[in-house]
């Protein structure tokens, strides 16, 4: 497959808004032929541009309604330590390493807000390594549709 074109992109972005929609439907949508959506789903499945088809789960409706991220500043010696001990924690559902104020932004969701600022203050602040914790509390959350566009991709 050579370089991805407005079409890819069309169908990139209508599958991240619903990766459940049938062939035939999405097909319809974008005024394409089946089997042209049907191959260019297949190439960029195969060209590892499209990763995996997965579920959006309302954390809400699970009763999972107190949402935080933290900010941590991580002794450099321990790095791997802290964010294997992150991954481990059923509350956490990102960690980014990052430049800046932070050396990584962890997202968090739970029962409530109480709940999550004792895994945040009690085990993440605990975490050998972990030299300061800044929380965030999320007081709403909007999620913008995301609408690909054209880039150029190296050669495969």
């Amino acid at each position: 497959m050579g370089q991805l074109d407005e079409i890819d992109m069309k169908i990139l972005s209508a599958l991240h808004s619903d990766a459940s929609v049938s062939i035939p439907e999405l097909s319809k949508q974008l005024g394409i032929n089946q089997s042209v959506v049907y191959s260019r789903i297949s190439r960029m499945q195969k060209r590892g541009v499209i990763e995996k088809f997965t579920v959006h789960v309302n954390e809400d409706q699970l009763g999972l309604k107190g949402a935080m991220v933290a900010g941590l500043n991580v002794d450099p010696k321990l790095r791997e330590s802290v964010l294997s001990g992150l991954e481990k924690l059923e509350e956490v559902r990102l960690v980014r390493e990052v430049t800046g104020r932070f050396d990584a932004i962890v997202d968090l969701r739970g029962s409530s807000l109480n709940d999550l600022n004792k895994t945040v203050y009690g085990v993440i602040g605990n975490l050998p390594g972990v030299m300061h914790v800044e929380v965030f509390t999320e007081v709403s959350r909007r999620i913008a549709p995301f609408r690909f566009r054209l880039v150029r991709l190296p050669s495969a």
